[in-house]
């Protein structure tokens, strides 16, 4: 038995859900910039109040690590990290592109030939990003790439891609002429994502160390200059 709080912050979306035995009971989200720090301990006791719950029956909870933003990230961990303890319960890490991706395989199968690639925006024409097959198996690694015409080349030859994720309209102008891409911009990121990873790391006992666990940057944070 299972009972495990997921939590993604990782993009603009600020998003809690709540899985039992691998199923998903209930969940809260908003789609919304610099809200995650106000919101995302409210919408951790909604919905637990939703499903009557309590704090004590939780079996672990999972967060989305990244790649992605470095504010999110680290509002999100760190409010994972401080249950984990409070609770004496395991803290469970799912890498946001596979979380992606299993929430798009869940609602878009097409042939074997179709490769995914989430992308996360970064900054100007980056994106981090990574490939999967239909099955899910890894395909390219996570990476922060600049999006230009010659993207993705070798994988278009032999292969289908969609594209999807906030990052994915960087797409547009250097790959939507070719066939074989599929840009879907408006797939937003969820907490409900994590639950098939977050099971599967929970059987397996496949936890983090709290008091050492940091999230996936994957590149350095780099403060912006404020406008005078």
């Amino acid at each position: 038995m299972s009972l495990i709080l997921q939590i993604e912050t990782a993009t603009t979306v600020c998003s809690v859900a709540l899985s039992e035995n691998g199923n998903l009971v209930a969940y809260k989200e908003v789609l919304q910039r610099n809200i995650h720090a106000e919101a995302i301990t409210l919408f951790i006791d909604e919905v637990l109040k939703s499903t009557n719950k309590q704090f004590a029956e939780l079996s672990a909870v999972a967060v989305s690590c990244g790649p992605g933003s470095y504010t999110g990230l680290r509002i999100g961990v760190s409010v994972a990290k401080g249950l984990c303890y409070a609770l004496d319960i395991p803290l469970i890490a799912v890498e946001t592109l596979e979380a992606m991706t299993d929430g798009m395989l869940s609602e878009d199968m097409r042939g074997d030939d179709t490769l995914f690639c989430p992308m996360i925006d970064a900054r100007r024409m980056e994106v981090f990003t990574a490939v999967f097959a239909s099955n899910g198996d890894r395909v390219m690694p996570t990476s922060a790439e600049i999006i230009d015409e010659n993207s993705f080349s070798e994988l278009l030859q032999d292969n289908k891609i969609v594209f999807f994720g906030d990052g994915a309209a960087k797409c547009s102008e250097a790959l939507s002429a070719n066939s074989s891409v599929t840009i879907i911009s408006d797939f937003n990121n969820s907490a409900r994502y994590l639950t098939k990873k977050a099971t599967e790391k929970y059987v397996a006992k496949d936890f983090e160390d709290t008091a050492y666990f940091e999230p996936f940057y994957l590149k350095d944070f780099i403060a912006g200059k404020k406008s005078s």
